[in-house]
């Protein structure tokens, strides 16, 4: 795919930092849209319907979270949010609004870029057939026949229990969205997250990962976040 498909809208306050990865993203064949805050991102946001929106929360008019909740209740456009708040519950907060992935301020470029193109890569997986009859997703060398409910690596099918099977779909269905522990708990299982519940996916985890023939550490297909969740994409 070109890059200069994608348009990315830039939600910053700070005019040098707008300048600057105005700058960047362009340089690297991205159409760049600015905005300053709340109320010019959700204008910017309507007008031209981007493919991607990289939001910083602190907005002087509210807060970036309040955005991203309203966009998100009607689309599925995949949003990267800037923070300088690195605690974890505010990381957990802002993937259970929407949130396809968090970077702490200050950050790299070269990160940056990283990200932004996994989520533009990823996002295209999720929104490539769903659930339509007869619709398959494809990851390097795994297939989901999501019909037969059946998954494949490299051509050979591998069992998995109807539980693993829920966990693996339901992130292929979010590809490139680090899910959270409660996101995936209550889709899988209907309950309430608690230590028994966050206990029992991850010990649903091990063994998907293990059927899948990845070691501790390995990223491949599945990537673990402690204390967050899980996210779907590939080890690039």
């Amino acid at each position: 795919m070109n890059n200069n498909r994608y348009k990315i809208l830039f939600v910053e306050d700070e005019e040098n930092i707008r300048t600057f990865m105005s700058a960047l993203l362009e340089a690297n064949g991205y159409q760049v849209i600015l905005a300053a805050n709340c109320s010019e991102a959700k204008m910017m946001y309507f007008s031209y319907v981007p493919d991607l929106v990289i939001l910083d929360l602190g907005l002087p008019d509210k807060d970036g979270s309040s955005f991203l909740s309203e966009v998100r209740s009607s689309d599925s456009t995949p949003f990267i949010v800037l923070s300088a708040r690195s605690d974890e519950s505010e990381k957990v907060r802002l993937l259970d609004l929407g949130a396809n992935d968090f970077v702490t301020k200050p950050f790299g470029s070269a990160e940056l870029l990283a990200r932004v193109r996994t989520c533009l890569r990823n996002f295209c997986h999720s929104s490539d057939g769903g659930r339509l009859p007869g619709a398959k997703f494809t990851l390097m060398d795994m297939v989901i026949d999501y019909d037969a409910r059946r998954i494949f690596l490299r051509g050979e099918e591998i069992k998995l229990t109807q539980t693993e099977y829920n966990i693996i779909a339901l992130l292929s269905e979010h590809c490139g969205k680090m899910m959270t522990y409660s996101a995936i708990i209550k889709a899988v299982w209907r309950e309430y997250p608690d230590d028994g519940n966050i206990k029992r996916l991850q010990v649903n985890m091990a063994n998907i990962r293990k059927k899948l023939g990845l070691r501790p550490g390995n990223n491949k297909y599945i990537v673990n976040e402690l204390g967050v969740g899980y996210r779907l994409q590939d080890e690039s």
